[in-house]
């Protein structure tokens, strides 16, 4: 396998990117979250592990890791993991355009 094949051609890039940003989203900013979120900074914090908060919150941390799981499983199953990014690129889209609209 040469190193093009270890990279989606620009659309399933594409639909990869937009599931990433639309699932960091839902971990570190959607209100749905908040609870499992608290929680989880809570117990960092309990076991003075406060800097790992960083992974749950920031994009930069969070989406570095996701992407990395993301491309992962799409080196796995290229077909399974654009199918089943695609709701969540979709939802990202929705949510983007919705923005811009207001």
């Amino acid at each position: 396998m040469s190193w093009p094949d270890h990279i989606p051609d620009w659309w399933g890039a594409l639909i990869l990117a937009l599931a990433v940003f639309r699932v960091y989203r839902l971990i570190a900013e959607d209100d749905i979250a908040d609870r499992p979120r608290e929680w989880a900074l809570d117990k960092l914090a309990e076991e003075r592990l406060e800097k790992l908060d960083k992974l749950i919150t920031c994009p930069w941390c969070l989406g570095f890791w996701l992407g990395v799981i993301v491309w992962l499983a799409w080196l796995l199953s290229p077909d399974w993991t654009i199918g089943l990014a695609f709701p969540w690129a979709l939802s990202a889209t929705v949510a983007l355009i919705a923005k811009l609209d207001h």
